[in-house]
């Protein structure tokens, strides 16, 4: 047996040994962090998830004083990343920065290959920003979401709505835009957001969901109109946006946000301190205004209170999937 591969069994055995073993784990945390941290991201470099992994992997490397390097493993709708994550040692050595498709994809895919309490430990959200409804402007309902729900209505399965791609945030927002409003739209999925805002443009189909870093950029150039941000208030960085539930559409609070996870297993006291850490990351002077620049709000919890976002948001997920009929996948 290795050395490594010993320790790494010890580590395991932490969570279930007697008291003096636990402490002497507890002990050897101390040390930690010791050797580089491997922060997996589930997508390909240049989006929401690579900037944030990047973003919070530098502020870590220079707090630390180890280098946290950044591993892109895009594919599948992030679970080829994710199960490689979960196959890591519990060790605070390999951590997963993961967003909203983290628990979508427990509800959408029959088998994700991964258990999201058992299999990773949440460390706390980086930042969040809400998904939005965007459109063509030359469209003739395209002033109002009323005039747009209006006009999805008088036309039951005409209108189509964009996504990202099957199973993703996008497309399980538009899932519970289309079921709160009480409209039948055509999904249209895409390989990614960028073609599906492309073709809005383009006036090959009317709207999609989106996020604001992705799409701001059109917005002020006039190219696409926002309706609708699904957030609870008014986003600081959208003042002029409207919410669903300022358009009598409540219960559409659907945020993309970025966070760090460990492994399952590892050690409470490496925990802490990789929470500690990111805390002082995020409350740094130049973080928020990076932060903004990519229209990204801070959103720190607490492992606890991340756990049981987790929990409520693949209850909220598995409800939408049956509720709309979507087959998993």
């Amino acid at each position: 047996m290795t050395i490594e591969l010993f320790f790494r069994r010890a580590l395991l055995a932490c969570a279930f040994l007697s008291a003096p073993f636990t402490a002497y784990c507890e002990a050897n945390a101390q040390d930690y962090p010791n050797r580089p941290i491997r922060l997996i991201v589930p997508f390909a470099p240049g989006g929401g998830s690579d900037f944030a992994g990047r973003l919070i992997g530098q502020k870590l490397t220079e707090q630390l004083g180890q280098q946290v390097v950044v591993d892109n493993r895009p594919g599948a709708a992030s679970l080829v990343g994710t199960q490689i994550a979960a196959r890591g040692a519990p060790d605070g050595y390999t951590l997963l920065l993961a967003d909203a498709g983290f628990t979508i994809n427990i509800a959408f895919f029959k088998d994700p290959k991964y258990d999201a309490f058992k299999d990773f430990a949440p460390v706390s959200v980086i930042a969040a920003t809400p998904y939005i409804l965007v459109v063509d402007p030359q469209l003739p309902y395209a002033r109002s979401l009323k005039e747009f729900i209006v006009a999805a209505k008088a036309q039951p399965g005409k209108l189509s709505l964009g996504s990202a791609g099957s199973g993703s945030g996008t497309h399980m927002t538009g899932e519970l835009f289309r079921l709160r409003a009480g409209i039948t739209m055509t999904h249209v999925p895409y390989k990614s957001v960028g073609p599906a805002m492309a073709d809005v443009v383009g006036g090959q189909i009317p709207a999609t969901f989106s996020t604001p870093p992705t799409s701001l950029p059109l917005v002020k150039a006039g190219r696409l109109r926002i309706l609708a941000a699904a957030a609870q208030k008014r986003s600081a960085l959208l003042p002029d946006v409207p919410t669903f539930a300022e358009n009598g559409l409540p219960g559409i609070d659907v945020s993309n946000w970025y966070s760090v996870m460990s492994v399952g297993g590892t050690p409470q006291p490496v925990v802490k301190r990789l929470h500690a850490e990111i805390a002082r990351a995020i409350a740094s002077p130049d973080m928020r205004p990076r932060l903004a620049a990519s229209a990204l709000e801070p959103a720190p919890n607490t492992p606890d209170e991340f756990r049981a976002m987790i929990a409520r948001e693949i209850k909220r997920w598995v409800g939408v999937v049956k509720d709309a009929g979507i087959q998993q996948q």
